[in-house]
């Protein structure tokens, strides 16, 4: 083993045994090189090999810090967190929710309707089904042809099923600079190259696409995620406009639009745009659906990458779907979700007003640029000791760059009280500096 590595390994275990706390500064690489005895480009591989392993990030102009723990096994945000208050996942479930959703199954649990639920079925569905969803979907002025329509397991497989058939193994996928943390591991099992792409508070930036060289970009057009900037109607056009002159493929994730009614990139750029969506926010995120509208010319392609991959849809959740948006209770679920998500921004705006804190009226999170004195990872490791759980910028940062000292809170999953108390415990935490923190209570 090189020598480097084992110094690396030696201070990965004081990490370990608790010796080095998260947030701790690392001295400067001179004087770690010095008090080791060992080069300084010795010194400059150890850090490297610390921060490869994840244990350590640096941050331009203020040194390396210990991280508040091991980077996780599975992508950021894949797996509901064990914390008492969970800021970190968004699965809106309203109260009632359960009960509305019941009522509309009572015909499917019969035995001859169970019976035909539990079939095998193909990733187009049945035409009730496609028409189902072209109605769910609709938004604007716009509705996605229902021949077009396929179906997934959930939204998760529908955009590791477009990006599949997009994107070849060493191919090159355009995401926003921040994104989506599922996206990085779609990409990653893909073999694929993420390029992150500059925004604005408009969105993606169409002057961007052109000089990365992309195989096809994905996209947040409408409450984008951690962010929660929508696309003006203007900036769309652009996008649209720009992908259209490049040729370029878009993967279209909507899976907030729901909470807005803005038009897709679809509607402007349609043989260019695979929108996917799901059910998982719409409705509740243990019987989901994914759906999948692909162009004309794309559509084999991406049924097939669909059935390749073995994401397409189970027969109960299609047939549940089917009944809750055709009698109504999807839209009235959406409906009241939307009044939810904006009674929950209202607290937002409630107790953290003196802070720099970006967020959409509509949105079920918002973006947390985190007062100079806090670091994102000293912040997340301190709110998990009051039992909140929370993002930082690292999960949404795309390659190597210096992820933005922020934090994402996802305001869906508590009841509204328990998050009113979460949001008063932050405020007071951000307001104290992590020297006197642990005072806090």
């Amino acid at each position: 083993m090189d020598d480097y590595r084992a110094i690396a390994d030696a201070v990965a275990a004081d990490i370990a045994a608790g010796r080095l706390q998260p947030g701790h500064r690392l001295p400067p690489q001179r004087r770690f090189a010095r008090d080791r005895r060992i080069a300084s480009s010795t010194a400059a591989r150890v850090y490297a090999e610390l921060t490869r392993r994840g244990l350590v990030t640096g941050e331009v102009g203020r040194g390396t810090f210990v991280r508040a723990g091991l980077p996780p096994a599975e992508p950021a945000l894949a797996e509901p967190t064990a914390a008492r208050v969970d800021l970190e996942l968004n699965f809106p479930v309203l109260p009632g929710q359960p009960e509305q959703l019941a009522a509309a199954l009572d015909g499917l649990l019969r035995p001859d309707a169970l019976g035909a639920a539990l079939r095998q079925v193909g990733v187009a569905g049945a035409p009730a089904a496609r028409d189902a969803a072209a109605e769910l979907l609709a938004r604007a002025d716009w509705r996605p042809d229902p021949d077009r329509i396929l179906f997934a397991g959930n939204g998760r497989q529908a955009i590791a099923a477009a990006v599949a058939a997009l994107v070849p193994v060493g191919g090159r996928l355009g995401v926003e600079a921040l994104t989506y943390p599922v996206v990085k591991g779609i990409a990653a099992r893909l073999g694929l190259t993420l390029v992150p792409l500059a925004t604005d508070d408009e969105g993606l930036l169409p002057e961007a696409l052109e000089p990365a060289a992309l195989h096809a970009v994905y996209v947040q057009p409408v409450l984008h995620n951690p962010l929660g900037v929508t696309m003006s109607r203007a900036r769309r056009s652009e996008f649209a406009a720009t992908v259209r002159e490049l040729d370029l493929s878009v993967v279209e994730d909507t899976i907030y639009a729901f909470l807005r009614d803005e038009p897709p990139v679809a509607s402007a750029a349609p043989e260019h745009t695979v929108l996917v969506d799901s059910l998982s926010k719409r409705l509740a995120p243990g019987l989901s659906l994914g759906f999948v509208v692909p162009p004309v010319r794309l559509h084999e392609s991406l049924a097939s990458a669909l059935r390749s991959g073995t994401w397409g849809p189970q027969a109960f959740a299609l047939d549940a779907a089917v009944r809750w948006i055709s009698d109504g209770t999807a839209h009235e679920v959406q409906a009241a979700k939307r009044a939810d998500a904006a009674r929950r921004q209202q607290l937002v705006r409630e107790h953290l007003d003196d802070f720099a804190v970006h967020a959409d009226p509509a949105a079920y999170h918002c973006w947390w640029e985190l007062p100079s004195h806090w670091r994102a990872e000293t912040f997340v490791a301190a709110a998990a000791r009051r039992g909140i759980a929370v993002s930082p910028a690292g999960a949404f940062t795309v390659g190597s760059g210096h992820a933005p000292n922020a934090v994402r809170l996802a305001l869906a999953s508590p009841p509204e009280p328990v998050l009113a108390s979460a949001l008063h415990t932050l405020a007071a935490l951000a307001r104290a500096t992590p020297e006197d923190e642990t005072a806090i209570s």
